[in-house]
């Protein structure tokens, strides 16, 4: 696939890591020269330095025979005119923009073919926002992840010492949870994947990732460490973009009862953010100050965000605020030798921004019909949902059990969602579920080796090594006999 990425920040850059790797040609565009000097050199692509917004820059790209166009400059604008230039200069297939201002997003009309031409509208930042919520819902876990509009959730929970099954073999799950279907997709014990079968034996600090009917999440989590008690008590440091967003949506959601403190050291936007927020406290101040985190009481919080635009004074406010009794600390971190390096620490939650959103991009570049992508493990390892196409002539999955479908070792069928009747959506939305694509009489079925796919199936497939997504990719394609 033909793909120019615009904008080489690290959104564009994570991508086009990923996706060169894949065997596409990916050409990256920047008005910064020596940036993309620096990826050259490491990278396997072109780039061209210059204005994304430009047509001469786009033709020198390579957009008058590109497959894609990724619009992820810092400028909305910019995004927006050269997603305009390549649907009715280049007639480029598919076209991708990111949008940070909710004064866009509030308005799908401008995404349509008559105005901008967007296929896909994505807001990093309300997708992290989105990330953390869960996080948030689910304490006990390090990540939480939805498939099939929210019928299936992929789950990372850390196996604790007191665990009920931390000690015995897998297969005793079942036991444990008579009434409640789950599979195991992946266990990483310190750093290495292992395999699940039914006689192993999960340890503790074993992080393990299953799926579950999204209903049945704690029920499983339960199982395999000591449940913490709901989040109440947020704090959040930095006011910006995702720090924002985050306290507007504890602010709203008031079944929850949330209560929630935010620090932000700009005084104009602390005192904005105050006019804004009603059920949240808003402090003029520095996240890192050991007097304010103790007169603000951080030893009583369940949860500190640090959310900042730094990442050094998210680690070290994190850091100091487990230091000082805060119960949980999530720090979100952009370099990626910065993550790997306190995920293991006294942080428990690293994020790395471009690593939680990059699948909302991932899920329109793979090949066959793919429905979701979610990167895992820092990108290490990924979750696609695939949906299933074609009859037992033309499909190597539909008509067969899963114990006869030849996946590459390290990819595993977790779960199958059945019944999602797919209605038009043009996929603008993030930040509301108005345009919902699928029905809610779908059924949720965890994988057995017995389980017979049927066309259309939504399969949720873990792949523990990003390396063997082309061969699963190949599996489920149909063959060109189908019409």
């Amino acid at each position: 696939m033909k793909i120019i990425i615009l904008g080489a920040g690290r959104v564009g850059t994570s991508v086009a890591e990923s996706l060169v790797s894949e065997a596409n040609d990916i050409t990256l565009v920047d008005v910064v020269a020596e940036r993309l000097l620096l990826l050259q050199d490491h990278l396997d692509l072109r780039t061209v330095a210059g204005n994304a917004s430009h047509p001469s820059v786009l033709i020198k790209a390579g957009a008058k025979d590109a497959d894609l166009i990724l619009a992820v400059t810092k400028s909305d604008e910019t995004n927006l005119v050269a997603c305009k230039l390549a649907a009715t200069m280049f007639n480029i297939p598919t076209k991708i923009a990111r949008i940070h201002s909710p004064n866009f997003l509030t308005y799908p009309e401008i995404f349509s073919p008559n105005n901008f031409g967007v296929d896909y509208a994505i807001c990093p930042e309300q997708i992290i926002t989105d990330y953390i919520g869960r996080l948030i819902e689910f304490p006990n876990a390090l990540q939480v992840l939805d498939f099939a509009n929210g019928k299936v959730s992929l789950v990372a929970v850390r196996a604790f010492h007191g665990g009920p099954l931390v000690g015995r073999e897998l297969c005793e799950l079942r036991q444990h949870v008579p009434n409640i279907d789950t599979r195991v997709a992946a266990i990483f014990r310190k750093n290495r994947p292992i395999i699940p079968e039914g006689n192993t034996i999960i340890e503790a600090e074993d992080e393990v990732f299953f799926l579950a009917a999204a209903n049945d999440i704690r029920s499983v989590i339960s199982e395999l460490r000591r449940m913490d008690k709901p989040i109440e008590r947020v704090m959040i440091a930095g006011g910006g973009k995702i720090g924002m967003r985050l306290a507007k949506a504890l602010d709203k959601a008031q079944d929850k009862n949330y209560q929630v403190k935010l620090i932000e050291y700009d005084k104009r936007i602390s005192q904005g953010l105050a006019a804004q927020l009603q059920n949240t406290l808003v402090l003029h101040g520095d996240a890192t100050d050991e007097t304010l985190l103790e007169n603000e009481n951080i030893s009583e919080m369940d949860m500190f965000c640090a959310l900042t635009n730094d990442d050094e004074n998210n680690i070290m406010a994190a850091l100091l605020a487990k230091s000082m009794g805060a119960h949980k600390v999530l720090a979100l971190i952009n370099r990626g030798a910065y993550v790997d390096l306190v995920h293991s620490g006294n942080i428990d939650i690293a994020i790395s921004p471009a690593q939680v959103s990059i699948g909302s991009l991932l899920a329109h570049v793979r090949r066959g019909d793919v429905a979701a992508v979610h990167s895992l493990r820092r990108g290490a390892a990924e979750a696609l949902e695939l949906v299933a196409h074609g009859d037992a002539s033309s499909s190597k999955v539909v008509g067969r059990p899963i114990a006869k479908i030849k996946l590459p070792k390290g990819a595993t069928i977790g779960a199958i969602v059945r019944g999602l009747a797919k209605t038009e959506c043009r996929g603008w939305n993030n930040e509301g579920d108005d345009n919902k694509p699928y029905n809610d009489s779908a059924k949720v079925l965890i994988a057995h080796h017995d389980t017979v796919i049927q066309a259309e199936d939504h399969i949720i497939v873990f792949v523990i090594n990003k390396k063997l997504i082309r061969q699963v990719e190949k599996i489920f394609q149909v063959g060109v006999g189908f019409l």
